[in-house]
């Protein structure tokens, strides 16, 4: 079986081949060229499904050392703190023992460790407001989930009051020539505000078997929190993407703008036509900023990889760093990014989203992610014991000169 890394070479080998084949305006597009294309597009395809189930592996085979991150957050900070090693290394296992025993198990001196490394809320609540170190795992976890995370800009705040950010469309404006001895012309500038408030997430209850958490030989933090940060994951990219803003952020795809919209019989369709005015909907100085990129669901992504210009050529090109590493797939020489809570094609569907992600902001709140541990009659009747992760993040769209627009699908 070959490497993952070995596999990614033979990627980038086979999508510079198509890339070549496809910029080649010199030779015709041909029977020939159609069936080349598809052939190393299949073996890129069958390449990239082997990297993911290896990686799979090889992070079921990482997993405790990823999550012990967690662990080993708080002994770092105890060792900033000025803790000794000793004690540094004894609260590395702290969380752990929290975990699988509850506050009972910790005693009066731990507690103090865990206070002055990890800050805790009260005992009967049974919870853990992580430090900052752990906090930025969780988010550096909830990134790698991709979506919105990977491509809007992330800040962190302290406190979790409402931030209003000023916005002004200057897309429009221009300076003046002014003769001699005459006054330049007033253009005042009009600003707004968008107001970006933090919500309160939970993953929902995990519920594990009290026999899990007696056996050592289970990664019970492995287990909690993927899952709890998994879940989270999810909400809060599908609110960033589709959110209504009544009560949750409002989404990217509610804030956009039409770019275009897809003619009569275009219910699940789009033509190459309609890209190009997409593209070309968003003004050119954010196109010029080189942070442009496409957003579409992954069975919008497969409409589209079929697409082909007047000659016959396929407009899609498989990504490649020229490394054996990751890249993006192109689409118009712009990246492509797979976001699965995006509206799927359907009548009226804003399926299809261009622009510059970067003005779409996704705030954290520090000392919000905190974790509760139940142990309740609930659960006890059932031998189980129940982790929730709390965190409070919010999002909003600050553009108002059109950086981000979609493309609607037909209504008939």
């Amino acid at each position: 079986m070959k490497s993952i890394q070995a596999l990614r070479e033979q990627i980038a080998a086979r999508a510079k081949e198509v890339k070549a084949l496809v910029e080649n305006k010199n030779a015709a597009w041909s029977a020939e060229s159609q069936a080349a294309y598809d052939t190393a597009i299949a073996e890129i395809d069958d390449c990239k499904a082997q990297v993911d189930r290896l990686e799979k592996t090889h992070n079921l085979l990482a997993e405790d050392d990823q999550t012990n991150a967690l662990a080993d957050a708080a002994a770092h900070r105890a060792s900033r703190a000025g803790v000794t090693t000793a004690h540094a290394s004894k609260v590395r296992n702290l969380f752990a023992t929290w975990m699988r025993n509850g506050d009972r198990a910790i005693s009066a001196e731990d507690w103090q460790i865990i206070r002055n490394t990890m800050s805790t809320t009260t005992g009967s609540e049974g919870g853990y407001t992580v430090a900052t170190e752990v906090a930025q795992v969780v988010a550096d976890a909830l990134k790698s989930l991709g979506g919105m995370r990977s491509v809007a800009t992330v800040i962190q705040t302290a406190m979790g009051n409402t931030i209003n950010y000023p916005n002004s469309d200057g897309t429009t404006e221009e300076g003046e020539i002014v003769a001699q001895n005459t006054a330049a012309s007033d253009a005042d500038i009009s600003f707004g505000v968008t107001p970006i408030e933090v919500y309160k997430y939970s993953s929902k209850v995990v519920t594990v078997p009290v026999e899990l958490l007696q056996d050592a030989a289970v990664d019970i933090e492995a287990f909690v929190n993927t899952r709890c940060v998994a879940r989270v994951g999810r909400i809060t990219n599908k609110h960033f993407t589709v959110g209504t803003g009544t009560s949750q952020p409002k989404g990217i795809v509610v804030a956009s703008t039409a770019g275009k919209v897809g003619t009569t019989g275009q219910t699940a369709t789009v033509i190459v036509d309609d890209l190009i005015d997409l593209e070309h909907s968003v003004d050119y100085a954010y196109r010029e900023g080189g942070r442009c990129r496409w957003m579409m669901h992954d069975q919008t992504f497969k409409v589209v990889k079929k697409l082909k210009d007047t000659t016959g050529r396929p407009l899609f090109i498989p990504g490649y760093d020229g490394l054996g590493g990751r890249a993006p797939d192109t689409l118009l020489g712009y990246p492509i990014t797979i976001n699965n809570h995006m509206p799927t094609m359907a009548a009226n569907a804003k399926s299809i989203l261009f622009g510059d992600f970067t003005n779409y902001i996704i705030r954290d709140v520090l000392g919000a992610t905190e974790y509760q541990r139940y142990t309740d009659s609930a659960y006890a009747k059932k031998g189980q014991v129940g982790f929730n992760l709390w965190a409070r993040s919010g999002g909003g769209y600050t553009d108002v000169g059109g950086a981000v627009k979609h493309y609607a699908n037909s209504a008939t």
